[in-house]
C-alpha cells in the first residue's frame, strides 16, 4: 500500500514467504467431521442443554418453512474444530439464509479448500518469523483487490475465486504466476464455495491488522475494507427481513458477531424494518449468569455474546434467547443431528 504521511512504515516487500504445502498443520482432512458419521456419535451433554438444542432445532425448521431468515454467525474455531462440513451441509439443505464470520473464518475455510488442511502450529512458526507467511495467502489478497475493483463482497470474492475458473486465472495473472494455475484440491470442503455455488450470501466482517493476510506485500487495506464493508450491507439487508420473525445463531464469536448484529439491527429499525419475535442462540463454553449483566464489577458484564445475543436482543425485539453452553464439538453436531432428524 502506498503511504505519503509523515511517519516511517514497515516495508512488506521485505517479507520472505514459503509454499503452504511445506507448512505443518494441526488439522488434517481425517480430522474433519463427516456429516454421515454424526448419526453414530455419542454425546456428553447435560439434559437441559440437549433440551434447548432440541427446541432450537424445531424453531430453525419452523422458520425456514415460513420463509423467514436463519442467520448463522461463526467464529473461526468452528472451522478449525473440523465442523465446517456440517455447516456446509446445512447450507446444502437450505436451512440457512446467510452465513457470516470474521476473516479468520474465511482463511481457515480457504486453507481447507486449497490443501485439505488448516491451523498451523503458531508457537513453532513464531519463533522462526514464519507465522502466517505462506505465499498462498496472497490468493485471498488478490481476490479482494479484484473483488473491490468489481465492487463485490469479501465472501463472494473468495467463493468466486474457488468456483469460477476465469476469475481464478485473473487472480493468478495479478500475482504474476504465469502459466502456474491456482488449484483448489478440496473445493467441496469450503463453505465459501458451497455458499457461492448456491447463491447464499457468506459475509466476512474483517478488521485491519488482525489477520495473516495483512502481513503480505499484496495486502490492500482499501480492498479488504471495501469488500468487507459491502458484506456488512448484505448482512444488514438480511437482518431487515426479520420483521416477522427469524433466527439468529452465534457460534463461538464473543465480540464480532454480537456487535455486527446490533449495528445491523439498529440500521434496519431506523428505516422501519424493526426485528420482531426473533429467536436467538449463542453457543459458547463459558458459564452463563444473567444476574451479572448489570454488574460492571462482574466478568460476565463484558461478555457481549451472552448479554446481547441471549438476553438484550430478544428482550428488545420480542422472542426468546437460548444459551447453548458446552464444547461446540459436541453441541453443534447435536444441533446438526436433530435438524437432520426433523427434515
Amino acid at each position: 500500500m502506498e503511504y505519503k504521511g509523515r511517519y516511517e512504515i514497515f516495508d512488506p516487500g521485505q517479507i520472505v514467504t514459503y509454499p503452504v504445502s511445506e507448512r505443518p498443520n494441526k488439522v488434517k482432512f481425517a480430522d474433519l467431521l463427516d456429516p454421515e458419521n454424526v448419526k453414530e456419535m455419542s454425546f456428553d451433554i447435560p439434559k437441559d442443554v440437549e433440551n434447548r438444542i432440541t427446541l432450537l432445532a424445531r424453531e430453525i425448521v419452523s422458520a425456514k418453512e415460513k420463509n423467514r431468515p436463519v442467520v448463522f454467525f461463526t467464529g473461526a474455531h468452528l472451522i478449525k474444530n473440523g465442523l465446517g462440513r456440517l455447516l456446509g451441509d446445512l447450507v446444502k439443505h437450505n436451512l440457512l439464509s446467510l452465513v457470516a464470520g470474521n476473516a479468520a473464518t474465511s482463511i481457515h475455510d480457504f486453507e481447507l479448500g486449497l490443501i485439505g488442511e488448516t491451523s498451523e502450529y503458531v508457537p513453532q512458526a513464531l519463533e522462526k518469523g514464519q507465522f502466517g507467511m505462506a505465499f498462498e495467502f496472497n490468493y485471498i489478497n488478490a481476490a479482494l483487490i479484484l473483488g473491490n475493483k468489481y465492487k463485490l463482497g469479501y465472501g463472494e470474492s473468495v467463493g468466486k475465486m474457488i468456483c469460477d475458473e476465469p476469475f481464478r486465472k485473473e487472480v493468478a495473472n495479478f500475482l504474476g504466476l504465469g502459466n502456474t494455475p491456482i488449484e483448489f484440491m478440496h473445493p467441496d470442503l469450503s463453505v465459501q464455495a458451497i455458499c457461492y455455488e448456491r447463491n447464499i450470501p457468506l459475509t466476512i466482517h474483517a478488521g485491519i491488522g488482525t489477520d495473516v493476510l495483512d502481513q503480505h506485500v499484496y495486502f490492500d487495506g482499501q480492498a479488504k475494507g471495501g469488500c468487507s464493508g459491502r458484506d456488512f450491507l448484505i448482512y444488514t439487508k438480511e437482518i431487515s427481513k426479520l420483521t416477522e420473525g427469524g433466527i439468529i445463531l452465534n457460534v463461538g464469536s464473543a465480540v464480532t458477531g454480537p456487535e455486527v448484529f446490533l449495528k445491523a439491527a439498529s440500521m434496519a429499525g431506523n428505516v422501519g424494518n424493526v426485528p420482531d419475535n426473533i429467536i436467538t442462540a449463542n453457543f459458547d463454553l463459558r458459564p452463563y449468569d444473567p444476574a451479572n449483566f448489570t454488574n460492571e464489577n462482574a466478568v460476565g458484564y463484558y461478555y457481549r455474546d451472552q448479554k446481547s445475543i441471549v438476553t438484550r436482543v430478544p428482550q428488545a425485539y420480542g422472542g426468546k434467547g437460548f444459551y447453548i453452553g458446552g464444547n461446540q464439538k459436541q453441541t453443534f453436531p447435536m444441533l446438526y443431528k436433530k435438524l437432520m432428524e426433523l427434515l
